[in-house]
């Protein structure tokens, strides 16, 4: 399949409506957006297609499977994948399956929209084509 021409951000999280929220604000950033709240779900997507995304913003905590185990399947796909891991508990980065040290990054919930604009567009920039577009981060 092809991946069209930017490669999407995955969204995964339990919460439905943190997961709205979340997706809502990353499309307000003109990132394309695939949200799920099946980590199952986003494995079978995600393994489908691992090089159309770049990046995944993931809860630690997920019902079946971890979000540090999914994490690690999906490096093993796509060893270039960039990650935003997010919890209200700590979390070492240390444990993924990483091949660059900038390629994760935790966030501490709660966290605040300009927070998350602020890493997201950090670690998976837009290319310089669509920067214009980009609204300011959420205040």
């Amino acid at each position: 399949m092809a991946c069209g021409e930017m490669k999407k951000v995955l969204v995964v999280d339990d919460e439905a409506g943190l997961l709205r929220l979340l997706e809502y604000y990353l499309k307000r950033l003109a990132y394309d957006v695939l949200a799920l709240t099946s980590p199952q779900e986003a494995w079978t997507r995600f393994r489908a297609e691992p090089a159309c995304f770049g990046l995944v913003v993931m809860d630690l905590n997920l019902p079946g499977i971890s979000g540090e185990e999914l994490s690690n399947r999906m490096l093993q796909l796509n060893p270039d994948l960039r990650l935003v891991i997010s919890s209200g508990y700590p979390f070492d980065a240390s444990r993924l399956l990483l091949t660059r040290r900038d390629q994760a990054e935790f966030l501490q919930k709660p966290y605040s929209p300009s927070t998350l604009a602020e890493v997201v567009q950090r670690m998976f920039p837009l290319p310089q084509v669509n920067s214009q577009a980009v609204p300011d981060p959420i205040q």
